[in-house]
């Protein structure tokens, strides 16, 4: 789960050269004196900078610097100048020295031994941002990428964009982007290999578990705009939503298409949020805000303590109402899932979550690139901390589609689905 905004205020300044323990202390208390009189942060880093040449990061106890852990010590450095030595000496080939550099930032950042703290490139910061927001030259898939094998599959192929048109389907496993082994790299990463300038290329191996297929495709890149919510009416007046990931623009079209199914006299809600990987906290939580009565949808604790609650108002909607999830539900789509249930304001079908019940919060850097870093547990109203427990549906029944499965997807043939009409059906 990614939050826009920052838990903390981080500002970098120029790397640290040599540790100067006294005039550290002097400057960090000189920094204390002049934000206690209001003279303001900008001019307190620029005095801690022109005094120490140390990074400096205010956080909500005190002000930190970086040589706190004392990591880049003498050794270290001397270390990392003989392997670059060696390198200099004999590496039969060329390098570049940003790529090292980014190497050795997100080595450092791989070295908490989580994989979901990660250090982005600017490029790959400026990719990640597109995808929050919904638009970007791509070839219009939702990805997921497994943290322990780092196989990435195919969540969804989303309708009139060049991945449909190519044949991609919900479930192929992306072997390789171009010369590029899918599982090497972080899907971040990854995502940044298929998008591209619009009209080019991109070359993709598949393998295909239904048919056991390894195939190779060329797709073109396009201006694709990819809608993060779909709906349409059943029978019986039942209205379903298929929410693909929280984005930013997630709740404009929520509203949007929860008026236009009233607009056809629905009597009763499936919420679809299979092989959703997650998202935003202000996306998913001001949604649950729309559906459910008043109360706590989540709430979050970081390591001092501090609890964040996100609360929903008394206006709620008032609809029979079934949740479809499964392995791949992560993350924000947890939190939604998990907020039905505590509140026991419609029925989950399906399979067991993934099990992602913590918060990471993008800090941006001054020179464009950004860490993406674990800040908090999140659990759901009742308490529920699901991290690496998931949640359990109240019907589980693992997917099963008996159509042909050479065709498109259709509704009919899928037994979860189909179960979740029956369901909101019996409550009407």
């Amino acid at each position: 789960m990614e939050k826009n905004q920052n838990d903390f205020e981080l500002s970098e300044l120029e790397p640290r050269k040599k540790e100067r323990k006294f005039g550290t202390g002097l400057a960090v208390g000189i920094i204390a004196g002049i934000l206690a009189t209001g003279i303001g942060t900008s001019l307190a880093v620029n005095l801690y900078t022109k005094a120490t040449d140390n990074y400096l990061i205010l956080g909500p106890k005190n002000v930190h610097t970086a040589s706190k852990n004392d990591v880049l010590d003498a050794k270290t450095e001397k270390k990392i100048e003989e392997l670059l030595s060696y390198v200099d000496l004999y590496y039969n080939d060329t390098y570049k020295e940003d790529d090292i550099r980014d190497a050795i930032y997100k080595g450092t950042m791989s070295g908490l031994k989580d994989p979901y703290s990660v250090y982005y490139t600017k490029d790959e910061y400026k990719s990640l941002n597109e995808q929050t927001s919904g638009a970007y030259y791509g070839i219009g898939v939702l990805l997921s990428q497994n943290p322990d094998t780092m196989k990435v599959t195919v969540s969804k192929v989303f309708g009139k964009t060049p991945a449909e048109e190519a044949g991609l389907r919900a479930e192929d496993q992306i072997v390789k982007v171009e010369d590029c082994d899918s599982s090497s790299v972080q899907l971040s990463e990854l995502v940044k290999k298929i998008r591209g300038e619009e009209g080019t290329k991109v070359h993709l191996k598949i393998y295909r578990p239904s048919t056991k297929e390894t195939l190779e495709v060329d797709v073109e890149r396009k201006n694709v705009n990819i809608p993060s919510v779909e709906a349409r009416m059943l029978s019986d007046g039942i209205g379903y939503i298929q929410i693909s990931e929280f984005q930013n623009n997630t709740v404009s079209q929520f509203k949007k298409e929860m008026e236009k199914l009233k607009q056809q006299d629905m009597k009763g809600l499936i919420v679809d949020v299979r092989g959703n990987p997650g998202g935003l906290v202000s996306s998913v939580t001001e949604i649950l805000d729309e559906i459910l009565p008043e109360g706590t949808t989540v709430y979050t604790e970081d390591k001092y303590g501090r609890r964040k609650t996100y609360q929903s108002d008394s206006s709620c909607e008032k609809y029979p109402m079934a949740v479809l999830v499964d392995k791949n539900s992560a993350s924000a789509s947890e939190i939604f899932a998990g907020a039905i249930k505590d509140y026991n304001y419609g029925t989950l079908i399906g399979t067991k979550t993934f099990g992602k019940g913590i918060v990471q919060s993008v800090f941006p850097l001054k020179d464009g690139t950004a860490i993406k870093l674990t800040t908090a547990k999140y659990y759901t109203p009742k308490g529920n901390y699901i991290h690496g427990v998931g949640i359990e549906p109240d019907i589980k029944l693992e997917y099963n589609y008996s159509g042909p499965k050479d065709e498109d997807y259709d509704m009919k043939y899928d037994n979860q689905l189909q179960k979740a009409i029956q369901v909101v059906k019996d409550k009407l």
